[in-house]
């Protein structure tokens, strides 16, 4: 077997069996595979596609790549991803909370991808916490307090990384099928019994339409399922910011004002409450939505959930008073800024691609790979769809390192929102259950 002719095979459409996978994959963890040759398999699967069967295993032949983590735990062993969005902080609610109803969450996340703000950064803006560790550490945390949030080593689907390199410079990116192996690959090397994928939809999301989301969203479950991991997703709506405000610091505050005074009636709760009643159901710990979403709510409220963030935190080397002094300990920006509507109306639709990438400009994300961030810029106090706005109206808060850097966000956030002379309602939060 040799990778011309697994690359022959693609490029006239032939489907690929489990040994012809297994042996690309091994060569791309150990170096068999040239670069070129990685980048013509991106291709040929970008172009033609790949079978229910050949996605899965090459999802399994990447979590194999390299290490994989088993669990001897007396709860289940569950996690959430989410196919990315802008103040979307729901991993930072929903991990402490399913550790608070008797869950394990070892949840290897990422960090910001283009206009989508990344949980492991949002975590990093808490002063001395890291989210970098050696897996004994991680297991530790993760038997003692539940939960732990951390990054990837380099010894994790290790062909992933890999590819997704060559993806990035070849314009292939853009695949189901690869993204699909790509996300798994990753979610599942962590020794997973149970998974749901939030599958953001919309303005703010990378799947602008319900087609692509739910083209995804098929591919993911049936993929997991597939590769031995129960699996479900939930299409959630990115049509304006889930939570209003973004940006690192600030979505730790919104994290922490849910967790600190039992909010159970925001959005960013009713999606986390959603994701985790759909998991607490695929584990066996919960009949029905009704006794699930009761669970979670019962740590929210009695202050369990905060608890097992405070402990998590101050295990991964932040503040040990942190839920406590939490608006002391975040770092706030020098520039504060208004952004007012300049007519009366209706605020009709936001771009939140557009919020996100004025985040990212104002030093929230990176441009440049590697580049340091600065936790305390962003966006707060975001409008929503359907509001009712006079002239003056505050629209947005801009939290700047600089008045000149802030000044270029305002006129980016009243670009991306629009007001309109009749009224809007926003679409619901969870559009659809999958699997």
């Amino acid at each position: 077997m040799d990778a011309a002719g697994i690359l022959s095979a693609l490029r006239n459409a032939r489907a690929l069996n489990c040994d012809q996978i297994n042996w690309f994959v091994a060569g791309l963890a150990d170096g068999a595979v040239t670069d070129a040759q990685a980048g013509a398999f991106a291709m040929g699967v970008c172009l033609n596609g790949m079978s229910k069967e050949a996605r899965v295993a090459l999802t399994a032949a990447m979590r194999d790549s390299g290490e994989t983590l088993s669990w001897d735990l007396d709860g289940p062993v569950l996690d959430k991803h989410s196919t990315g969005g802008v103040g979307d902080c729901v991993s930072l609610l929903l991990a402490p909370a399913l550790a608070a109803v008797g869950a394990y969450v070892p949840m290897i996340s990422g960090r910001g991808l283009g206009h989508s703000g990344g949980t492991l950064d949002k975590l990093e803006a808490i002063p001395g916490l890291t989210t970098e560790m050696d897996e004994a550490r991680f297991r530790r945390i993760v038997g003692d307090v539940g939960t732990a949030i951390v990054s990837a080593s380099e010894r994790i689907a290790p062909a992933d990384r890999r590819l997704y390199a060559v993806r990035d410079v070849t314009g292939t990116v853009n695949s189901v099928d690869l993204i699909t192996a790509s996300i798994l690959s990753k979610k599942l090397a962590a020794g997973l019994e149970g998974l749901v994928l939030d599958v953001k939809v919309g303005s703010g999301a990378f799947m602008k339409t319900m087609e692509e989301a739910e083209n995804l969203a098929g591919a993911l479950v049936a993929t997991a399922n597939g590769a031995g991991c129960a699996t479900a997703a939930l299409i959630t709506d990115m049509s304006e910011p889930l939570a209003p405000s973004l940006g690192n610091a600030l979505e730790v505050m919104e994290v922490m004002e849910v967790l600190t005074n039992g909010q159970c009636e925001t959005d960013l709760w009713e999606v986390a409450r959603a994701l985790g009643a759909r998991l607490l159901q695929l584990s066996g710990q919960a009949g029905d939505d009704a006794a699930a979403g009761d669970m979670l709510d019962r740590v929210l409220q009695n202050g369990a959930a905060a608890e097992v963030f405070g402990k998590m935190v101050a295990a991964m080397g932040g503040p040990a008073d942190f839920t406590e002094r939490w608006r002391d300990r975040l770092a706030a920006a020098p520039v504060v800024i208004d952004v007012t509507a300049e007519a009366p109306g209706y605020v009709t639709a936001i771009d939140g691609e557009a919020l996100g990438m004025a985040v990212v400009h104002l030093g929230g994300g990176r441009l440049i790979q590697g580049a340091r961030i600065d936790p305390s810029v962003g966006l707060s106090a975001v409008a929503r769809i359907g509001d009712d706005v006079s002239r003056g109206t505050a629209l947005a808060r801009v939290h700047a390192a600089s008045r000149g850097a802030g000044e270029i966000a305002v006129r980016a956030v009243k670009e991306a929102i629009t007001i309109g002379d009749e009224g809007a309602v926003a679409p619901p939060l969870v559009h659809k259950r999958v699997g």
